[in-house]
């Protein structure tokens, strides 16, 4: 009788570590983010790509990179796009550049409008829905 006792209250009692919270990790699947953070994250790198593009861009043009070589080539064509709509802003032309020296204000004011774009989005994205 002394063994059936044993068993009975062992299955009646439920283990300690089974009331337990566990951290997120520890049970194997993590807590889903909001839905505007992954959008938050998603614009931010998108930015962050962009910048980094406009930045070799203007570097670029400011040394005088040669526009024949593949990668100054790579850069210039797919920032365009992005620096087309500010490129008559301060009206010069590359014509009037000293010798092979250029400075693409224009590209500095890209990178300030696409910035500013990328965070009003981040904003909007970021508002609480009540």
């Amino acid at each position: 009788m002394e063994q059936r006792r044993y068993t009975e209250s062992a299955h009646t009692e439920a283990p300690a570590e089974e009331n337990v919270a566990r951290p997120a990790a520890a049970t194997g699947s993590a807590p889903n983010p909001p839905p505007g953070l992954v959008l938050v994250r998603i614009i931010h790198i998108l930015e962050a790509v962009l910048l980094v593009l406009l930045a070799f861009r203007f570097v670029f043009a400011l040394l005088g990179a040669d526009a024949a070589n593949a990668f100054v080539n790579f850069i210039y064509t797919v920032s365009w796009p992005f620096v087309y709509p500010f490129v008559g802003i301060f009206g010069y032309t590359s014509a009037s550049a000293v010798a092979a020296v250029h400075v693409e204000l224009y590209t500095l004011v890209a990178m300030a409008v696409w910035a500013l774009v990328a965070w009003v989005l981040v904003k909007v994205v970021s508002i609480r829905r009540v």
